[in-house]
């Protein structure tokens, strides 16, 4: 049966539909992974709600973890004035040797502070938590459901009783550690990377827009490093001319919507709160 699967013996109307599926994928990336509804929820779940039956390439963690280098692109893109300007702050202060009171070299220091701890964990326990809480069954279903519900109410509550009137540059060592600490908790799927972060930084007292662009800058390291590491199978292994074209209509697909996701939330929070999206968690779940 599986090789009557490959892409080589698929008919047109299959090799389209791969592809249309691919895209799919990509635009759910993109949108969840920066709005606070848990994109690794929506990637488990949208095969099962759309029927699609396993093909091997969109089911597989290589994939989805493409499909992550392609909202890493929406970022870079998004963000590149703020990490040129930390990048050669960092860059100066090692030179130097000092931070100084120069706001843009805390802040770069902040990222990577906040970098560390959600990587390390991420390291460590990846590979356990996709054994145990991934998968098409109804057990993960039940699991995703419960996380959501768990990060609806973490989101709201940071948000009605710890949203302030802080900035970025207000916070501190100990703060940054404990939203990079909640960066590991999107390992369980229906929690939310941006979520936890996000939510985080509301119980932090940073404003709302503040709390989304820490969490968006914080998200462009992390991302980069498990997109590298875990995408590197996926390039090395042989695909067919249909997969390469699917891969890509992900990739482009996320990175697309990764953007707008991005430019909508921030624009959104500057006026509104999260509410709609604690909303949308509960009703998903």
């Amino acid at each position: 049966p599986s090789l009557w699967c490959s892409p080589r013996y698929l008919s047109a109307d299959a090799r389209v539909d791969l592809v249309v599926r691919a895209v799919i994928v990509g635009v759910v990336q993109g949108l969840t992974e920066f709005i606070p509804v848990s994109s690794s929820a929506h990637l488990e779940l949208t095969p099962w709600l759309l029927g699609w039956e396993p093909d091997g390439l969109l089911g597989s963690l290589g994939f989805d973890v493409f499909v992550h280098l392609g909202t890493l692109l929406a970022l870079l893109a998004y963000f590149a004035r703020d990490w040129i300007g930390y990048l050669g702050a960092l860059l100066a202060s090692l030179r130097e040797r000092r931070i100084g009171d120069d706001p843009q070299r805390r802040l770069a220091w902040l990222l990577v502070l906040a970098t560390v701890p959600g990587a390390a964990i991420g390291f460590l326990l990846e590979d356990l938590i996709e054994q145990g809480l991934h998968g098409d069954s109804s057990a993960t279903r039940l699991a995703i459901a419960a996380f959501l519900l768990v990060g609806a109410a973490a989101l709201w509550l940071a948000d009605r009783y710890g949203g302030g009137r802080r900035e970025m540059p207000a916070l501190g060592a100990r703060g940054t550690l404990l939203i990079g600490l909640s960066q590991a908790a999107a390992l369980l799927p229906g929690i939310s990377r941006s979520g936890a972060t996000i939510s985080a930084g509301l119980a932090l007292g940073l404003t709302r827009e503040s709390a989304a662009r820490f969490s968006f800058l914080l998200a462009t390291p992390i991302t980069a490093g498990a997109g590298l590491y875990g995408s590197r199978g996926l390039l090395t292994e042989p695909h067919s001319g249909v997969e390469w074209l699917a891969i890509a209509g992900g990739f482009a697909a996320a990175a697309v919507a990764g953007g707008l996701a991005i430019g909508f939330l921030l624009a959104w929070l500057r006026h509104r709160s999260v509410a709609v999206f604690s909303l949308y968690r509960v009703v998903l779940a």
